[in-house]
């Protein structure tokens, strides 16, 4: 089992699925190093972690910001000496047509899922390189397997994503790197949040969040089973989402 003693940093790590994966890993014997732009939610992460016996520390993080990833980074190989894995979860959506014309919104993701996702990239790689071992982890969507109406460019983010990694694994077959891009579909996480303006279609879509989706844990240890492989091993690509989602 390999997770023991790996430093292993994330983002999104205040809520959802960055923060059940930072507890999970950190149960599992990792150092995490934690980003995020809610800070206060990010120290209460750290204090309960350590609290348990883990180890982990935070860094301040808006995934729109290269610098910022590459002080999370930094953080990591200053405090803890390396740098093993980084898990890319940071992501936002936005639900509507495409006649909506929510320019702003197309905007927002683009910064986010696609933009933070090349800016922890850069920031990671050449660590990686020196060391002569990392591993990129990134959380995509279903959203990306099945189109379906009012996702178009929330999904259009993600297969961006599963192409920048399906490129880079295929740069990157000397076996210093090893990249994974996992797939969640109906997750009990806050994205749904900001997703709509009109409450009533927010409260519509957060009841049925509610009522069908699992728990960000299980998303945690499914990024922990891709961590935890022989050195050798590469898990690619992982779909989790509930039995009963269509």
């Amino acid at each position: 089992m390999t997770i023991q003693g790996k430093v292993v940093t994330v983002t999104g790590a205040s809520s959802g699925i960055g923060e059940a994966t930072a507890r999970h890993l950190a149960s599992r014997g990792a150092v995490v190093v934690l980003g995020a732009r809610r800070t206060d939610r990010l120290d209460r992460v750290v204090a309960e972690i350590e609290e348990d016996g883990g180890t982990a520390a935070a860094v301040p993080v808006d995934v729109t910001d290269p610098d910022d990833l590459k002080a999370l980074t930094a953080t990591a190989v200053d405090r803890f000496g390396r740098l093993d894995v980084l898990v890319g979860n940071a992501g936002i959506t936005r639900i509507g047509p495409m006649a909506d014309l929510d320019v702003a919104g197309w905007s927002a993701m683009v910064d986010v899922n696609v933009n933070g996702i090349l800016h922890g990239i850069a920031a990671a790689l050449p660590i990686f390189r020196r060391q002569g071992s990392g591993h990129l982890v990134t959380v995509v969507s279903t959203s990306g397997l099945k189109i379906v109406p009012t996702q178009a460019v929330y999904a259009g983010t993600k297969n961006a994503v599963r192409t920048f990694l399906e490129a880079l694994r295929q740069e990157s077959t000397d076996g210093v790197l090893r990249t994974t891009s996992i797939s969640p579909g109906y997750v009990r996480t806050e994205l749904i949040d900001n997703a709509v303006d009109d409450p009533a279609v927010r409260e519509q879509a957060r009841q049925h969040m509610a009522d069908l989706g699992i728990d960000p844990s299980a998303v945690a240890r499914a990024i922990g089973f891709a961590i935890d492989q022989p050195d050798d091993v590469e898990i690619g690509d992982l779909t989790i989402r509930p039995t009963r989602q269509g």
